[in-house]
């Protein structure tokens, strides 16, 4: 008989969000990724619950990145018994700080503001974790290099493998008794405006694979073209261009699309704003590690003078009261929480204002509603209405679409056991197991959540 390993599904397994993933072996046990559920609220409920696992046998957390659909579950992990390390590359580490920090804090307010405004069901409203259990998390964090096959035990080794999608951001690789297992995490694209293109596997006996845009193709969109359109529209319209963004990564891009196109006298010098505390910390990151994206040092530079960044709460509301046409950047992309609300809750009603989504937008939440049309949106407790024109960018995603998902797979020169699609709609997944089916004739599978998957060895 040989050695047996069971993969748990416990998050991404027929969803987008909530990525988690743990390998129980004869050795050891592994977790990979530990995210949030994000979107709707059955979903979100689930991140109230504690696993069904046995928490305090995993022996080590590997990240892919930081994101929080990645790793906004692990101080509840601790809470249920988890004692090892976290590791990830230096930069996933330091923007899991920023995360974990800044959600802690967001957390810690809305419970704050739900008892105040008594506009919660559970008395009293609790925050899912709070700075102190952050920082605890924290301390449980270790830094690994890239490229370099790093031992857990006598049979099952593991490496991290640059993979573009946000700064610091790699696929996994385990070895486990000879046997590759390659977790892809989010797979960037080519030719992305910040960063290298993602590297790909070359062997896999056992394969994870995002498919968040599984069944789409990016459009051939001209970026700077809408962008211009768009800001002269607003300075003629003596009005306001609010752009939610992730601060990772999407909010860098856009400062830096807005920088060239000012650079390249395509667009006037008009006041543009940066609010997000969380975004701020970002660029420190980028600052810090030069050699995991494209900017160099004096492009950095001239790209923050150019921009205004806010620092405080108080700036916030100066912005508001700022008569004239401007850009506002600031977070979160799917209007999920942050500073954004503030400024669609005097903005949102005025047909002047224009909302420019550019990133995924996932079911349940208010960017999506933006997206699909609502004519109202319910934050802080209350009705907004949305008069604002909503416009979308697509091809600003830092996902890879299928094309790209495809070509990333297509290194491998092996046959792999399984595929295992995550990280998707179902319409999405449905389709790129049709798509991969059809075009590597490989088996593959769509989990559901709380699978466990079987492997003998």
């Amino acid at each position: 008989m040989g050695n047996s390993v069971n993969i748990n599904f416990l998050g991404a397994a027929g969803v987008v969000t909530g990525s988690k993933f743990l390998i129980e072996t004869f050795e050891g046990n592994i977790m990979i990724d530990c995210g949030m559920f994000q979107g709707l609220k059955e979903l979100r409920e689930l991140n109230w619950s504690d696993l069904p696992i046995n928490v305090e046998a995993i022996d080590v957390v590997l990240l892919t990145h930081g994101h929080l659909d990645h790793i906004g579950y692990l101080p509840r992990l601790i809470k249920q018994g988890f004692k090892g390390k976290i590791i990830g590359t230096a930069p996933t580490l330091a923007i899991a700080e920023i995360i974990l920090k800044d959600s802690a804090k967001i957390h810690e307010e809305d419970a704050e503001r739900a008892n105040k405004e008594k506009y919660t069901k559970h008395k009293p409203a609790l925050p899912f974790y709070t700075l102190l259990e952050a920082e605890k998390t924290i301390a449980n964090f270790q830094v690994e290099m890239p490229n370099k096959w790093i031992s857990f035990t006598k049979n099952i080794s593991f490496r991290f493998q640059y993979n573009g999608h946000i700064i610091g951001a790699t696929f996994i690789e385990l070895d486990i008794y000879g046997k590759r297992f390659v977790f892809s995490g989010d797979i960037g694209r080519t030719n992305d405006y910040l960063l290298d293109d993602p590297k790909k596997p070359e062997w896999a006996d056992f394969l994870f694979v995002e498919s968040t845009y599984g069944n789409k193709l990016h459009p051939e969109e001209n970026i700077d073209d809408i962008l211009s359109k768009l800001i002269k529209e607003t300075i003629i319209n003596h009005g306001n261009l609010i752009i939610p963004s992730f601060a990772v990564e999407r909010m860098q891009t856009l400062m830096f699309l807005l920088w060239k196109l000012y650079k390249k006298n395509k667009i006037p010098n008009i006041p543009i704003f940066i609010d997000s505390p969380m975004g701020n910390n970002v660029m420190e990151v980028f600052k810090r590690f030069t050699k995991w994206h494209k900017l160099s040092n004096s492009d950095y530079e001239a790209m923050c003078s150019h921009l205004n960044i806010i620092q405080s709460f108080k700036e916030t509301w100066e912005t508001i009261d700022d008569t004239r046409s401007k850009i506002i950047i600031a977070g979160s992309g799917m209007v999920t929480g942050g500073r954004i609300l503030t400024y669609l809750q005097q903005l949102i009603d005025k047909p002047l204002t224009t909302v420019l989504l550019v990133g995924y937008q996932a079911e349940g939440t208010r960017g999506r509603q933006l997206q699909d049309g609502a004519h109202e949106i319910r934050f802080f407790g209350k009705y907004y209405s949305v008069k604002a024109n909503i416009k979308t960018i697509e091809s600003l995603s830092a996902h890879a679409d299928q094309n790209d998902l495809l070509d990333w797979m297509n290194n491998i020169k092996n046959i792999p056991e399984k595929v295992f699609l995550i990280h998707g709609e179902p319409t999405a997944l449905d389709a790129f197991r049709i798509k991969i089916q059809d075009t590597f004739k490989w088996h593959v599978i769509v989990p559901k959540l709380t699978d466990v998957e079987k492997v003998i060895l």
